[in-house]
């Protein structure tokens, strides 16, 4: 008997270092309590899913690294992501047509508990809302950071996660000074649209009380590591994949008393563990997305059945491009 096709859908799949593919998936009947969801809109990270597509996650990570609802093992074959908008098509009354998030991989249409499905706030644009599961690390961060009222605060790289993290400093903590760093002088364009300060490492402000690197690279720690003030706070944020990472510990590191911290979106940040949920923070998170001015972060969109060939390009350091949208069918 031929597969009725709306039981069919499409699936974006890491099947190699350096190679994409979609593939056709069969949905299960829906169980109770699950929700069948046709995807709207879409994110990639560009950070964690260029490593994985150029096979650069650590065997030690391969448990950690699993997305919700990911299939496949690392390295490779992989369905992977965590940024999906959609409707909601079938299962329980009260979530019936709703727009909801889900962190979930790239995928036409799928099912997930309705647990997993967390509703869009009234009003929240379906496409700002892609950027939820940045937005949620950005959160960790600053809760892990702990910024306080009057601040000096310097956010090396200025990816989405670092304009995040430099926006909710701002937003969030009374008479901070965020500077976003960044050798890329083009990023100055989205510093003024999230209403932060912005620098070139040459030029950025000395003596700082909080550091956050988010580049990625051993520049920028060492960069992260000499904006600091005697005592000061560098929170690592970056995360590198397989590979050594060279860390200027010599020097003044010691005699002026930094602390190198590490901060990671699975577990909720411990200063905030005891009241609140994962769902609690990603419900802050998607909250926080209606910020038109958030929209500087995003790049045009490209369409699902597209990806495979635009991939490779999306995912070039060199690309420029800070959140992928991607717009399903």
């Amino acid at each position: 008997m031929a597969t009725d096709r709306n039981d069919i859908a499409q699936a974006l799949w890491y099947v190699g270092a350096g190679r994409i593919e979609l593939r056709e998936e069969a949905l299960l009947p829906l169980a109770s309590g699950s929700v069948c969801v046709r995807a709207l809109h879409g994110a990639l990270s560009r950070g964690t899913e260029g490593l994985i597509f150029a096979g650069r996650v650590p065997e030690s990570e391969f448990d950690r690294m699993r997305a919700p609802f990911m299939a496949g093992a690392f390295p490779f074959p992989v369905k992977y992501g965590y940024s999906v908008v959609g409707r909601v098509e079938a299962g329980p009354a009260e979530l019936h047509d709703r727009l909801v998030f889900a962190l979930h991989p790239h995928q036409t249409r799928f099912n997930i508990p309705g647990s997993a499905a967390v509703p869009l706030p009234e009003g929240l644009s379906p496409v700002r809302a892609v950027l939820a599961a940045n937005m949620e690390t950005a959160l960790n961060a600053v809760w892990d950071a702990g910024p306080e009222r009057g601040d000096r605060i310097a956010v090396v790289g200025a990816g989405v996660v670092g304009a995040l993290v430099g926006y909710l400093c701002r937003r969030t903590v009374p008479d901070v000074h965020v500077t976003l760093v960044d050798i890329n002088p083009a990023r100055a364009e989205i510093a003024r649209a999230l209403s932060v300060n912005f620098a070139t490492p040459d030029a950025a402000p000395t003596e700082c009380d909080l550091v956050v690197h988010a580049s990625a690279t051993a520049g920028g720690l060492a960069t992260a590591l000499n904006l600091a003030r005697d005592e000061a706070i560098v929170l690592e944020l970056s995360w590198y994949g397989a590979g050594n990472v060279a860390v200027p510990l010599g020097g003044a590191f010691h005699s002026r008393r930094l602390r190198l911290i590490s901060s990671q979106v699975g577990k909720v940040a411990p200063s905030h563990r005891a009241s609140w949920t994962h769902r609690a923070r990603l419900e802050a998170a998607l909250a926080y997305t209606a910020d038109p001015q958030l929209d500087a972060l995003l790049a045009p969109a490209v369409a699902f059945a597209d990806l495979p060939a635009r991939l490779p390009q999306i995912l070039a350091p060199s690309s420029g491009i800070l959140c992928q949208r991607i717009d399903y069918p």
